[in-house]
């Protein structure tokens, strides 16, 4: 059978699956639209949560980084694994005490304030469509190798396919589905994976592969591909850093911060029966997730490998060193029509010249020795993951299977974050403080509504990312990390912390964040400041935009802190509040001053 008749086989499989359980599983009532009747097993809802939180960034941006990135992009293994294990110990068994359906409701009872609810509801609304956005760039290039047609017309299809099931299921169609999505982005992701590694090292275990000698030659993978890539003027490889040492820290901590603060993430788990349920399933998510994060190392280096054998045929520089444009392999052409895999045939002598035409050294050696006019193929990195099996030579089912679980990566992310917003709007802002006597059925209405709206406004933003995928991602944690974590930790641990220091450090951490990120990217939108626009990239200790959401945590904890200082103390039954959530049912016990 050929690979697209398979390929619609494979993805309308999982499509009608999805859609099914979705109609199965529509919600009736509030209480399943946001947390899924509150009655789900621990092991459900950890592989719910892992397909919830395993997005497109996880499948396909994460080894794409990897692939071009190497130790470099070690950052994201390290922070989204490390957040996630933060999440689990230190917030999501006292927020599920806690016991209501959002962070911003958290929020706002906490600090006693509608103000800080709806400041909540804000930054949750910016860290959240941010994120869509690296799911819509997911989608769009998921869809468009499966169609066989341009980014734009496969994010257009994407969006239709989110709407329908995440707009009629609400958690509890979405929590079933991602459980579906799950087993098939899993099995999508390590099949390929094993095959690979099999082939180029005779390895089963990718994650043993990757270290292992190559059957062609006997030397190390990881050395073979150092040298590939120092002689094409690349960085090496298995030392690459982002940036300096002090952006890599701060990077990694602003994933890991950022993963704590994500609302969608937070929500699941609510969802299980009780704070025991809510951390085994927190233990279990983090098993079915380790399950792909140790996998992408592999992925993304062996991919990388793949792809300069495939363009890189002999020694760099002599006349056959280069892949004839005429004679490249059936899976280039099919990835030119979606115009994220780009040839410019620049010296005009039909051969693909691919290299580091940034290193000056080497730019200027072949210009004058080799004729080179500079780099000719533009790879969009998020393309590595779906790209490697056909690369590879895979069976066709194997293409197929890959298809469709980056699809089901994107699409489960997706859902889940448009709930979070749409939980925003409708629960926090119009039946929290603006239509207090709304029926359910009123709120129910609401919900679907602002979900989809926000599937056109992320569709929208899609079009045009700022960003390839997991960089939007990375801004969306930094931004959760600057203005949700700090409140959240600061409501659970400091009980003395009042409503103006949450509001104000709220304001400073993500005010903060976004004036960094956005002048970086040279929008001036304060008046009067255009003199900023002449700062370098980078230019506050060489820390990155995406990294700098740490940054903003930590003047949204000095804020906080220092307002605090200064205004009305914390009331007295707050603060029995906040003792209450973190002590344990039936253990806890009167000490004196406590009150």
């Amino acid at each position: 059978m050929d690979l697209n008749t398979l390929t619609y086989l494979v993805v309308g499989a999982t499509f009608a699956l999805y859609i099914g359980i979705a109609i199965w599983a529509r919600a009736s009532t509030t209480g399943e639209f946001y947390v899924a009747g509150g009655n789900i097993h621990p092991v459900a809802n950890g592989m719910a949560t892992a397909a919830d939180w395993m997005s497109a960034a996880s499948f396909i941006s994460m080894a794409g980084l990897i692939a071009f990135n190497g130790y470099g992009a070690s950052v994201f293994l390290m922070g989204w694994t490390g957040g996630y294990v933060l999440l689990a110990m230190l917030l999501a068994p006292y927020l599920r005490k806690f016991g209501k359906f959002t962070v911003p409701e958290f929020i706002g009872e906490r600090y006693y304030s509608d103000t800080a609810r709806i400041i909540a509801v804000i930054c949750l609304i910016l860290a959240s469509v941010t994120y869509v956005i690296g799911q819509m760039k997911g989608i769009g290039v998921a869809f468009s190798r499966f169609l066989e047609t341009d980014y734009d017309t496969g994010l257009y299809v994407g969006m239709g396919i989110v709407f329908f099931y995440a707009v009629l299921g609400g958690m509890k169609g979405i929590t079933y589905t991602q459980i579906a999505q799950y087993v098939v982005l899993i099995t999508a992701y390590t099949v390929p994976a094993v095959f690979i590694s099999l082939h180029l090292t005779g390895n089963p275990l990718p994650q043993l592969g990757l270290g292992d000698r190559l059957l062609a030659d006997g030397t190390y993978l990881l050395d073979k591909l150092d040298q590939l890539v120092v002689e094409l003027g690349f960085h090496q490889y298995t030392t690459q850093v982002m940036g300096n040492d002090l952006n890599m820290f701060v990077y990694t901590l602003t994933l890991m911060i950022g993963t704590a603060g994500l609302p969608h993430v937070i929500m699941r788990f609510f969802t299980v029966r009780s704070v025991k349920a809510a951390r085994s399933s927190a233990g279990w998510a983090l098993i079915f997730i380790a399950l792909l994060y140790t996998v992408a190392p592999a992925v993304g280096g062996m991919a990388r490998l793949n792809l300069m054998d495939t363009i890189q045929t002999g020694p760099v520089g002599s006349p056959e060193g280069n892949l004839k444009y005429e004679e490249r392999p059936e899976w280039f052409k099919k990835w030119e029509t979606t115009g994220l895999l780009k040839f410019e045939d620049k010296n005009g002598d039909g051969r693909i010249q691919y290299y580091n035409d940034k290193n000056p050294e080497l730019s200027q050696k072949a210009e004058q020795e080799w004729g080179w006019k500079g780099s000719e193929l533009t790879v969009d990195r998020d393309i590595m993951v779906l790209a490697n099996p056909e690369i590879a030579g895979l069976p066709n089912w194997v293409i197929a299977l890959v298809v469709a679980g980056g699809l089901a990566a994107a699409l489960s992310t997706a859902a889940g974050l448009l709930l979070a917003i749409a939980s925003a709007v409708s629960h926090d802002l119009l039946k929290g403080l603006f239509m207090r006597n709304m029926s359910e059925r009123a709120e129910l209405r609401a919900s679907r509504i602002a979900m989809a709206g926000t599937v056109l406004l992320a569709g929208y933003l899609g079009l045009n990312p700022p960003d390839f995928a997991a960089g939007t991602v990375a801004i969306a944690f930094g931004l959760a990390a600057a203005s949700l974590f700090p409140a959240i930790i600061m409501g659970i641990f400091f009980k003395h912390i009042n409503k103006e220091g949450a509001i104000a450090g709220m304001l400073a951490g993500i005010g903060v964040t976004l004036f960094y990120v956005f002048q970086h990217k040279g929008i001036m939108f304060i008046p009067g400041t255009a003199f900023l626009g002449d700062l370098p990239p980078n230019w506050f200790l060489g820390i990155s935009p995406n990294a700098f959401g740490a940054v903003g945590a930590l003047v949204n904890f000095i804020v906080a802190f220092l307002v605090t200082k200064v205004t009305s103390p914390t009331p007295i039954h707050i603060q029995d509040l906040v003792d209450d959530i973190r002590v344990p049912k039936g253990s806890r016990t009167h000490v004196e001053g406590a009150h």
